[in-house]
């Protein structure tokens, strides 16, 4: 269990109520697919660990700052949100030596999600692994690229390619839990870790696994990264003020603010979980997937793509957008994403659009690329379980082009029974999920 939150619905206490405005957890499963519970979350966050990562979200910290992996002083940017914890604490040298950053922040967030969901031990052969990633081992490429370079081919190593490539996280985690069930890797830039979720809950309703770890690694904070975003000045240039630097919706916004770490969720069927008395945090209630056809790296200036994954996945979930309590927004704090995003919530909620609370975790986070769909759904969740929405960091003077109700300088107390979370990359490769209040 995540210490300090409420107990949590069991199986056997579900809240009554079904169809338009009832409880989520009344509704009968879509086209006689299975129920998927959310029984587990694990983080690895410039903000910390589980659930101490929320508590400082909803108090307004930053996990901003000067980068401190490299000398970024060459660089138009030098600041990023960085993981800060000492891995060591789950992974010895061997296993760091031997692997990408990227991976090692993955197999630390399975290892929380499943302690948290109370599989310590338990038999995990039948069980998936979906993960996500938007680049991949990018500084084991550079650095072992340096050794060609200066060393010769004979002293590159031989882990190289196995520890680099995208579909390593996936696998390595598999290894570690022993989970021979179905395991993939998804990769959309910056909605893998949303779109490796929603294909778990799509394996895990249509009986292909019980038990499914999904969600998004990334750590891309190196030299050539920084570089190909500042040229590209898709980044905040604020280096004196990096706290301030991300700042979703707000007026003054100038690029988003790179970041690293893992989310990964355990998903579990609705059987599975009543036959174990699994304490379970929400409902995975849909899931809508989409493309921009448009550009390389802009968002369609309408929106377009964007409603329509956020309508997919509410007739995916059976729930219409008057239902819907909240929105968790991708909001990276670029000058054309933010009101893309805003037009599409705008041609989806119509007239409520204002009236939902909009939340947009990148403020305090930066934006951790393919991990960001998967740390920000485990955000919902835990909106969800809290009835708190955690404020938007640095949206002191909100754009009049983004008429949302976004929450802004202390947390919002909110009854949240339905919420959406977004999820966009580049390529215009679009996810949503439609989360519930399990009952």
């Amino acid at each position: 269990m995540v210490p300090g939150f409420r107990q949590g619905m069991r199986p056997d206490e579900g809240e009554g109520g079904s169809g338009a405005g009832g409880q989520p957890g009344g509704r009968l499963p879509r086209g006689g697919r299975r129920r998927v519970f959310v029984t587990g979350v694990g983080l690895v966050t410039p903000l910390g660990i589980g659930e101490e990562m929320f508590w400082r979200l909803v108090r307004g910290e930053s996990g901003v700052g000067r980068i401190s992996r490299f000398d970024p002083s060459p660089f138009p940017v030098q600041i990023a949100a960085e993981v800060n914890q000492d891995l060591t604490a789950w992974l010895d040298h061997r296993t760091l030596r031997h692997m990408d950053r990227f991976v090692q922040l993955s197999l630390v967030a399975a290892e929380l999600a499943r302690k948290d969901a109370g599989l310590e031990g338990g038999d995990l052969r039948d069980a998936g692994v979906v993960m996500g990633t938007g680049i991949g081992g990018l500084a084991t490429l550079e650095a072992q690229h340096q050794v060609l370079l200066e060393k010769g081919p004979g002293r590159v190593s031989p882990f190289t390619v196995p520890a680099m490539i995208p579909n390593m996280a996936a696998g390595q985690v598999a290894i570690a839990l022993g989970a021979m069930g179905p395991n993939m890797c998804v990769v959309t830039a910056c909605a893998s870790g949303a779109h490796a979720i929603g294909e778990a809950f799509r394996l895990v309703a249509a009986g292909e696994a019980e038990v499914c770890f999904a969600g998004g690694s990334e750590a891309s904070i190196t030299p050539l990264s920084l570089a190909s975003f500042c040229n590209m000045r898709a980044l905040s240039t604020r280096n004196d003020d990096p706290a301030r630097a991300s700042r979703p919706f707000d007026r003054a916004r100038d690029g988003f603010v790179m970041g690293e770490g893992a989310g990964i969720l355990l998903l579990e069927s609705e059987e599975h979980a009543r036959a174990r008395s699994a304490r379970i945090y929400a409902e995975v209630l849909g899931y809508g997937a989409s493309a921009d056809a448009h550009h390389l790296t802009a968002p369609h200036p309408e929106g377009t793509g964007a409603a329509r994954a956020m309508q997919r996945a509410l007739q995916d979930a059976g729930v219409s957008p008057e239902e819907v309590d909240h929105i968790n927004a991708h909001a990276t704090g670029t000058p054309l994403g933010d009101v893309a995003e805003a037009k599409a919530i705008l041609a989806v909620f119509g007239d409520r659009a204002e009236k939902i609370p909009v939340t947009a975790p990148k403020g305090a986070l930066g934006h951790l690329l393919g991990a960001a769909g998967a740390v920000e759904t485990a955000v919902t969740v835990f909106s969800i379980v809290t009835g708190l929405i955690p404020p938007t960091l640095n949206c002191e003077e909100k754009d009049p082009d983004c008429p949302l109700d976004v929450v802004v300088g202390e947390p919002r107390a909110c009854e949240v029974r339905v919420a959406v979370n977004n999820s966009f990359g580049f390529g215009g490769q679009n996810a949503s999920l439609v989360l519930g209040r399990a009952g």
